[in-house]
């Protein structure tokens, strides 16, 4: 697309697809997205695709994404902004705006995948720069507790409203359809919690216990961080009262469960009772 260049990071491997996308948006002074991993070969990459840079904007914090900031700030003077700033940078909020080379970027809080995780939005083109928050293949991690399913689940619906045509993620390819993407994220995990629930039937369970059930097909190597986001979709369903923890397992908990409907029904249905 016009006005959006993207620098690949040379650090593919099975959490980062082909590697960190760092996104280049507008033309003349340009806006940096994620500068990628501390690797000066790809700052210089990205340097010369950018210059001038008016700011550098992090989604988020994880190495991949961000450890190359400082390097690339001190090159071309450019300042750099974060949800959760660190030593020598400046914080940004959901509602701040960039502006640059005739692009204008709306900061959106994402948290889910990290607790500091934002997006980015040019109404103008309904361009969506998601970082780890949607990824152009596979699905994102969800690693308590930096990782929280329910921020999660909102800051997807958040994005949906949006109204967004195009997806520039953090890794894997651009996504033309935005919403049919974000839809398929929020089934994904619906799917999930039902492969939980199910797999709970057979008693108290840890998430290592459950991971067999629900990823077997999936590589060895990608067990451990599977079995991160059954234990995020497990928190989640514990503050829903569909589970209980004993120790370091978890069991149905249906009374629970089905008091909390019946009080949500009887709210549903009493207008005396709703607040």
């Amino acid at each position: 697309m016009e006005g959006i260049v993207c620098v690949r990071a040379p650090n593919p491997g099975p959490f980062t697809l082909e590697g960190t996308n760092t996104w280049v948006v507008g033309t003349g002074p340009t806006l940096v997205i994620d500068p990628g991993p501390d690797d000066p070969g790809h700052i210089d990459a990205v340097g010369r695709a950018a210059s001038p840079i008016e700011a550098i904007l992090l989604t988020h914090h994880h190495a991949d994404h961000r450890a190359g900031a400082a390097l690339l700030a001190a090159r071309a003077g450019a300042p750099v902004h974060a949800a959760a700033p660190r030593q020598g940078e400046n914080s940004l909020l959901p509602g701040h705006a960039f502006t640059a080379g005739g692009v204008r970027l709306e900061v959106v809080g994402a948290p889910g995948h990290s607790k500091d995780h934002v997006v980015f939005f040019d109404p103008a083109s309904g361009s969506l720069f998601t970082g780890d928050a949607v990824l152009g293949r596979g699905t994102s991690v969800i690693d308590p507790p930096d990782g929280d399913l329910r921020d999660y689940l909102d800051s997807l619906d958040r994005m949906r409203a949006l109204g967004a045509r195009t997806i520039f993620p953090g890794h894997g390819p651009v996504v033309p359809d935005a919403d049919g993407k974000l839809r398929e994220y929020i089934e994904h995990r619906r799917f999930r919690e039902r492969q939980i629930l199910a797999g709970l039937e057979r008693g108290p369970r840890t998430p290592d216990d459950l991971v067999p059930l629900i990823y077997g097909d999936y590589p060895g190597g990608l067990h451990q961080a599977a079995a991160r986001s059954v234990l995020a979709h497990l928190i989640k369903l514990e503050a829903d009262g569909a589970v209980r923890r004993d120790g370091d397992r978890f069991r149905r908990d249906r009374s629970r469960h089905e008091r909390g409907k019946a009080s949500t029904q009887t709210s549903e249905d009493d207008p005396e009772a709703r607040t």
